[in-house]
């Protein structure tokens, strides 16, 4: 099982919070599903910080009264899937003394096995350009430093890597990442960068939008891959510190009438 919940939040009055209240919500939120926050090599959930318009000061972070947020967080694996289904944040979240309205939620679901057959084990046309939107800062780890970059082959590491681990059909590694980067390609893209304070330090990644392209030399089975991924990013989330609210993507375009799940 996969889910992706996502809840829209409003407040009340205008909320400042510590900009690095990020880590604080991902703990709270993380307590009361009973789940584990960094015991784990591989995150089987993500979370997504509070996405909308905020005001920045030097330390704080202000959402403005009436202004809709989202907030969402998604499970990788059975346990977590089935604990984030079963979260309750009644009709407020309350944390660090400050209250959110919640005024919707919406619940993705889908199973690895329905993603693998309507992408590659029922053959369909191969889904050659699709978009992904970077909804919060992402980046890649590189040695020590983190990269800020949509580099293609990074990208389908990251997913490939949760796939692998969590899914009961493994993809391929070393070498599907190298039919990947020799076929899929980077053609246009308009992101920015932004840091993310998370512990003592601020982490700089991108957000915006990116197109990808499959070549016309490429396989069509490889393509259905790519396109499996791109679909699977939007619960695996996109490089590192996922469960902190870094990587929240969502495919936004395929060159095919949507996708149903």
């Amino acid at each position: 099982m996969l889910i992706r919940s996502t809840w829209t939040l409003c407040p009340q009055t205008a909320i400042a919070l510590p900009k690095t209240y990020g880590l604080a919500l991902s703990k709270h939120l993380h307590e009361r599903l009973h789940l584990p926050l960094g015991s784990e090599e591989i995150p089987s959930t993500t979370y997504s910080g509070l996405m909308g318009t905020v005001t920045t000061s030097q330390d704080f972070v202000t959402f403005e009264a009436g202004e809709f947020y989202q907030l969402s967080l998604t499970g990788l694996q059975e346990s977590a899937a089935k604990a984030i289904a079963d979260l309750d944040l009644g009709d407020r979240l309350d944390f660090l003394g400050a209250a959110f309205q919640i005024t919707d939620r919406t619940d993705d679901i889908a199973s690895y096995e329905t993603l693998y057959h309507t992408h590659v084990a029922d053959e369909p046309e191969p889904i050659k350009q699709f978009e992904l939107s970077f909804l919060t800062p992402t980046a890649f780890a590189q040695n020590r430093l983190h990269l800020p970059l949509p580099v293609p082959n990074l990208m389908f590491q990251s997913w490939l890597e949760r796939w692998n681990h969590f899914a009961p059909v493994y993809l391929g590694s070393d070498d599907l990442l190298g039919y990947l980067g020799e076929s899929v390609a980077l053609t246009r893209h308009r992101i920015q960068t932004r840091t993310v304070p998370i512990h003592q330090s601020y982490i700089p990644g991108f957000t915006g939008t990116i197109t990808l392209k499959v070549l016309s030399r490429a396989d069509p089975l490889l393509a259905n891959v790519a396109a499996l991924l791109a679909q699977y990013a939007e619960f695996a989330g996109t490089g590192v510190k996922t469960r902190l609210g870094m990587g929240t993507t969502n495919l936004k375009y395929l060159d095919k009438s949507s996708l149903s799940i």
